[in-house]
């Protein structure tokens, strides 16, 4: 797949997610990452979150692998619209911006994503938007937008579903960064079952 094969070569790709559009990229390219922030205008202390295929590899990418209360949040929201904060494996050294010590993961709930970090592995992703503004909800205002600036954008149909749920699990206790799409009382609920 052309998507696949832009992702490895160091490029940026306009995804569709059960959110919204994503810019994404390979975390293990630098340059690629850098790209999303320059096209974006993101602040680079605000940490890129990554998507994952599945469990396996997000236990991968935390230090010790998850904790328990993010594995009971992502046994019941995943796949789905819940980001989890935790420590970062240390000999895991992509740039995504922010905290080098933690990682934010979700599994999205669209097979588009999720099969391109089966091929690739985890994509450096964020929405598809500029800094501050409301994201893109189809392929072709991001097209538009961004237009020879992204190697290609991959047409899921219209993404208009309120954004992740964001936890922060990285100091033990659940914090809530930002309520999305999943409710803040049944995630308090899962962590503690």
């Amino acid at each position: 797949m052309r998507a696949a094969a832009a992702l490895e070569a160091g490029e940026v790709v306009g995804i569709p997610t059960d959110t919204v559009y994503g810019l994404s990229a390979d975390p293990r390219r630098k340059e690629a990452v850098d790209r999303i922030f320059d096209l974006k205008g993101r602040p680079r202390g605000l940490e890129l979150p990554v998507l994952v295929a599945d469990l396996e590899q997000a236990e991968a990418l935390a230090d010790g692998g998850l904790p328990p209360p993010a594995r009971l949040v992502a046994d019941r929201f995943w796949p789905g619209a819940v980001t989890i904060v935790v420590r970062r494996r240390p000999d895991i050294d992509w740039d995504l911006g922010g905290q080098r010590s933690t990682i934010g993961i979700r599994c999205p709930a669209h097979p588009v994503p999720r099969w391109l970090c089966e091929r690739i592995g985890p994509l450096a992703t964020t929405s598809a938007n500029f800094h501050g503004e409301a994201p893109f909800a189809d392929a072709v205002s991001m097209r538009s937008a961004f237009g020879d600036r992204l190697a290609l954008v991959l047409d899921g149909g219209p993404s208009t579903g309120p954004p992740s749920t964001v936890i922060d699990l990285s100091q033990g206790a659940i914090r809530c960064l930002r309520e999305g799409g999943v409710n803040m009382a049944d995630i308090e609920a899962a962590a503690s079952s």
